[in-house]
């Protein structure tokens, strides 16, 4: 016979899940400079085009200092590569930058920088960016908590292709009556043709 959490556990765990799962994008700064490349010519290409203005480079580039991959780990280099990515309306770079303002990373900690990130990514249909709203309602993290809309932003990163926040969405609505989740549900598919 399987053993079952208590409800209350099972919250605590979907919650230390999805910080590692925020976390995972992004790791400890690393204060070596930026002209130290170590990854070949594979790195300088991405910097090249990354300086000449190419948003998906400047993301590409900022994800490589976040985690260290052919570059020393670097947050704030990050973040600057993000941000000007983001500034140019490149989602995934939108979404990246709020994760660092969500965890304090390259950033000072700022959960409204990351809710302003998040919105600006899902303005846009980004499915991770709906899974981070749906986990900052969850939480009350700059907005006023809500089950009822952390529900519709994980259904909608869900419908987008996050399947990942399926979880999520499952464990908030463990806490919800099925009228809220009939409301947040009513939510989402009212939202999708409204941006399409």
């Amino acid at each position: 016979m399987a053993h079952q959490l208590p409800p209350y556990q099972c919250v605590t765990l979907v919650g230390f899940l999805l910080v590692s799962f925020l976390a995972s994008s992004c790791a400890a700064p690393n204060p070596d400079p930026p002209q130290q490349l170590i990854g070949g010519p594979a790195v300088s290409e991405v910097l090249k085009r990354a300086q000449a203005g190419d948003p998906n480079a400047q993301n590409e580039l900022g994800l490589l200092y976040s985690e260290g991959r052919g570059l020393p780990q670097n947050y704030l280099e990050a973040k600057d590569w993000f941000k000007k990515a983001a500034d140019q309306g490149h989602a995934a770079a939108q979404v990246n930058l709020g994760t660092l303002y969500a965890l304090g990373q390259g950033a000072p900690y700022s959960d409204q920088m990351a809710l302003f990130w998040f919105q600006k990514s899902a303005d846009q249909r980004n499915a991770l960016a709906f899974a981070k709203l749906g986990m900052m309602y969850e939480r009350g993290r700059a907005v006023p908590q809500s089950l009822i809309e952390a529900h519709m932003w994980y259904n909608l990163s869900v419908a987008y292709g996050e399947k990942r926040a399926a979880e999520s969405r499952d464990a908030v609505a463990t806490r919800m009556t099925s009228g809220q989740i009939a409301e947040a549900e009513d939510r989402a598919r009212k939202w999708m043709p409204k941006r399409r």
